[in-house]
């Protein structure tokens, strides 16, 4: 949940793939429902990947029918006990990292606009942020190649890429041109 500049609140929808650390959907509404829920899962659940349980807390928004529609996606539900948040400690991080990393420090004008943050700082998260986790590794590497050690070919530079207008950054090797 957020605020926008006019006192708006937004809820934000999050899927995190525990064993990757990778954001696999995500989305923003002022007004979330059950079918809405529903709606989110059949989007993130897409049966490409191989994946047995979704783990969620007892929100009011985990309606009886939410979890019907999954059971029915092929997935079993596990909800956390009542009142324990470190029960469901992968999402809680997730959700604390998003804070402490975007939302804590711009505050949206609007849906459309929390929605382009989102989709900035997700794919940063996604592919450029190193995740301790997963060793020195992103959960989207990238396809360029990685130099061995502290060295690499003469012929390059590192190039410095804003994220979030400059709140953070991400840094990639490029070749220089003659």
């Amino acid at each position: 949940m957020t605020v926008t500049v006019g006192f708006r609140v937004l809820y934000i929808f999050v899927v995190l793939e525990v064993g990757t650390r990778r954001i696999v959907h995500w989305n923003v509404t002022a007004h979330p429902t059950a079918t809405w829920t529903t709606q989110q899962f059949r989007t993130a659940i897409t049966g490409e990947a191989p994946h047995r349980f979704l783990i969620h807390d007892r929100d009011a928004i985990f309606a009886p029918e939410v979890d019907r529609a999954v059971g029915s996606m092929g997935l079993r539900v596990l909800k956390t006990p009542v009142r324990t948040p470190q029960a469901n400690a992968f999402c809680e991080r997730l959700i604390g990292t998003m804070r402490r990393e975007c939302l804590d420090w711009i505050l949206p004008l609007h849906e459309r606009h929390l929605v382009a943050l989102l989709g900035e700082w997700v794919r940063h998260y996604n592919r450029g942020r190193p995740h301790a986790s997963l060793g020195p590794g992103v959960p989207d590497p990238p396809a360029r190649p990685d130099p061995c050690g502290h060295q690499w070919p003469s012929d390059h530079r590192v190039v410095a890429t804003p994220i979030l207008g400059g709140l953070h950054h991400e840094y990639c090797l490029e070749r220089e041109t003659a």
